[in-house]
């Protein structure tokens, strides 16, 4: 009976002992193949899907389309059909820079592009009007708002919502600076 005994005690050893797996494997390495292939392709995504279009509007750059790039007979077309832009200039608006106590201003002449046949006569009549508004927009500004990249383009916008809200439905269409000096 001894003997039956120690193949007992050996069978419920061997029983409870887990039995070890062999270490590695497929499934061991599967996070870290699935990580490998995974990131660059999500590194990528968030690139040209987020952080571009983020940094493309915060300049002020307009991307072109598919559509527009296929076809170059269609926009000389359209183009023909639109109506004539016109500029009209609004030459040396002097303004004292925000925030220096008087001792630094800023120089702006811009021209303001619009289409429509009574374009000039419209811009005449509110002269005083835009002038006013886009010194007082100016005038705000202060010496490290004007040095920002793309102050440009957010002045701009800016002055052309205030043009807007002055002459009515989106007369201005856009802006050009003709000079722009801080002294």
């Amino acid at each position: 009976m001894p003997e039956d005994d120690k193949k007992e005690e050996e069978q419920a050893e061997a029983v409870a002992a887990p039995s070890k797996a062999p270490a590695g494997g497929f499934k061991a390495w599967l996070p870290l193949i699935v990580t490998i292939v995974l990131m660059p392709a999500l590194a990528f995504g968030v690139a040209q899907f987020v952080i571009l279009p983020q940094i493309q509007k915060g300049l002020g750059i307009k991307t072109a389309t598919a559509s527009s790039s296929g076809a170059s007979s269609a926009p000389k077309k359209e183009k023909s059909k639109e109506p004539r832009q016109i500029s009209y200039p609004m030459n040396k608006m002097l303004v004292n820079v925000a925030g220096t106590m008087g001792a630094r201003y800023l120089l702006v002449s811009i021209s303001v592009v619009g289409t429509g046949s009574d374009f000039t006569d419209v811009m005449t009549q509110h002269d005083d009007q835009l002038r006013d508004m886009a010194c007082g927009a100016l005038a705000t500004k202060t010496l490290a708002d004007l040095e920002k990249p793309g102050a440009r383009n957010l002045i701009r916008s800016e002055l052309m919502t205030g043009f807007n809200n002055i002459l009515g439905d989106s007369v201005v269409q856009d802006i050009y600076f003709t000079e722009f000096a801080i002294q």
